[in-house]
């Protein structure tokens, strides 16, 4: 059998290929097809083509493209598609704050329709009500689920989104004259990094809350840290570790006293759709991540949307255009004087909006609950469950409720310092049955962390089926800790020296750039 019943452990071998890159499989002359000629009729009657090309737009050199026959290109691919995990493949739920959950695959026919995936952005509006109409209704239901008043789609994910709310916070400031003196956001230390970074970009100062003594955001060092130099404050609830705040109320009353906006990061919202929102805690401007939250696939950083949301006295500064409805046609409204202007190309990546307004639409507003009632359900059975495993504690796990909302934050802490054993090693260990674990962000505040977050999308037995390999491995580590020296066995991939990732004259990210560099090492070997 495939799985063991008792253990819940199931066997598994992943396919490994030596598969070059694509351009070294290139064979000059190859074709995956080779288009007939023009019809003589057709050439007298517009010539052979290339003439018709103003000269400006025609390349200088041939295009340098691998040249491979069609058979070669589907094996190269689909041999490369073996050696992925993902959240179609596997029990995905050790990739946490990514909301990594079952996207339906009948909107993936939606958006494969020819009268979808033939669109294009400077169609006249008359040819796109469709579209329009699918925006501006999607628009009204993230209204509704966070009681703000408008929302853009330009933004291509959540960090995206957040510079789309310091442009607008800088914006406000400056109209109220006050941009010089404001110079300060205010943020969390378990709030998503991106908040702190966008800030900082900006030009902005950044102060960091840090936790009380039980583990939540300090309210009498927010107390402290604001005054009249206060922009903004951006904070992400719950926290990147799961915990919600239960005086956030309390936190933006405090930041508009002193006359700053607050923003509110909600890439965690899988555990509180149609639970809380962010107008009732005070919030002036708010984000959802349509590819996790609202089920369109996550995309590995892409192709995404954070659609940005403000409440009616931002909104002349949001990004334009917007979709709009004069009670007859929809419309693409340019009319924002004091907007930010366009922070991306058109009107956002429409796909990922068609298949969130989908996934809506098939839920309601009680569907929609039951996902964050379910998510809390998961998350909390998974946090019970990993309190047993030897070695592991939820990070803050003194929080006197003792629950989490849509993820945990743990740590390997306790086993590291008994066994030698990394979350790295736990890491490698892990993809040897299949799974994947998550670390955290980047710098490591809890030591030896690792992220689970289960979502909605699975049942008890595949959360039983996780959670028995990470109990294995735990136990593994305290048995026989030289097994993962040179794990992993059954996977693709192999152990990374990731020393060379802060060295770019280690990697290249294209072709062009590794034979640029490849040249340039043969000159000083030369």
């Amino acid at each position: 059998m495939g799985m063991d019943c008792i253990s819940k452990i199931r066997k598994f071998h992943q396919a490994k290929w030596d598969e070059p890159i694509i351009f070294q499989l290139s064979n000059p002359g190859a074709r995956g097809i080779l288009p007939p000629a023009a019809e003589s009729e057709i050439e007298e009657m517009i010539g052979e083509g290339l003439s018709k090309i103003p000269e400006k737009l025609k390349r200088k050199k041939k295009i340098n493209l691998p040249e491979l026959s069609q058979p070669e290109v589907l094996r190269h691919y689909l041999r490369l598609s073996q050696e992925n995990l993902g959240a179609d493949l596997n029990v995905d739920i050790g990739q946490g704050t990514c909301t990594m959950k079952y996207n339906p695959k009948i909107t993936e026919r939606f958006i494969s329709l020819n009268n979808m995936s033939e669109l294009h952005p400077l169609q006249d509006e008359e040819t796109v009500q469709g579209i329009l109409e699918i925006i501006y209704k999607t628009d009204r239901f993230l209204r509704e689920l966070s009681g703000l008043d408008s929302f853009t789609f330009q933004p291509g994910g959540g960090s995206h989104a957040i510079l789309g709310m310091v442009d607008i916070i800088s914006a406000y400031h400056r109209a109220n004259g006050e941009a010089e003196q404001r110079d300060e956001i205010i943020t969390t230390i378990y709030s998503h990094p991106s908040n702190a970074a966008v800030g900082s970009i900006k030009g902005y100062k950044i102060i960091t809350i840090y936790p009380n003594e039980k583990g939540y955001p300090d309210i009498d060092a927010l107390k402290e840290a604001v005054s009249e130099k206060t922009a903004a404050l951006l904070i992400t609830n719950p926290e990147d570790i799961g915990v919600f705040n239960p005086k956030i109320e309390e936190f933006t009353n405090i930041v508009h006293s002193v006359g700053g906006l607050c923003c509110y990061d909600q890439a965690n919202a899988n555990g509180i759709l149609g639970i809380t929102r962010a107008r009732e805690a005070g919030f002036d401007l708010c984000f959802f991540n349509l590819h996790k939250t609202f089920s369109s696939p996550h995309g590995c950083g892409g192709p995404a949307t954070g659609a940005l949301g403000a409440h009616e006295r931002l909104k002349k500064f949001l990004p334009v255009p917007l979709v709009d409805h004069d009670g007859e046609k929809y419309y693409l409204n340019h009319h924002l004087p004091d907007s930010i202007g366009k922070i991306r190309d058109f009107y956002g990546t429409v796909p990922v909006v068609l298949r969130a307004y989908a996934w809506m639409m098939s839920l309601g507003a009680e569907g929609l609950r039951e996902v964050a009632r379910i998510a809390v359900l998961n998350n909390n059975y998974v946090l019970s469950k990993i309190r047993e495993i030897p070695g592991a504690t939820p990070a803050y796990d003194q929080i006197n409720e003792k629950l989490r909302v849509e993820q945990v934050r743990y740590s390997w802490e306790k086993l590291t310092e008994e066994t030698g054993i990394t979350h790295q090693d736990i890491q490698r260990r892990m993809v040897d049955f299949g799974f994947h674990l998550w670390s955290s962000h980047h710098p490591f505040i809890i030591p030896e962390p690792f992220t689970i977050e289960p979502t909605e999308s699975y049942s008890k037995l595949e959360l039983d089926e996780y959670l028995a390999v990470l109990k294995k491995i735990a136990r593994e580590a305290y048995q026989d800790p030289d097994l993962f020296k040179d794990a992993p066995y059954n996977s693709v991939i192999h152990q990374i020296d990731e020393s060379t990732l802060d060295d770019p004259k280690r990697w290249a990210i294209t072709w062009r750039a590794y034979l640029k560099k490849h040249k340039n090492s043969k000159q000083d070997q030369g």
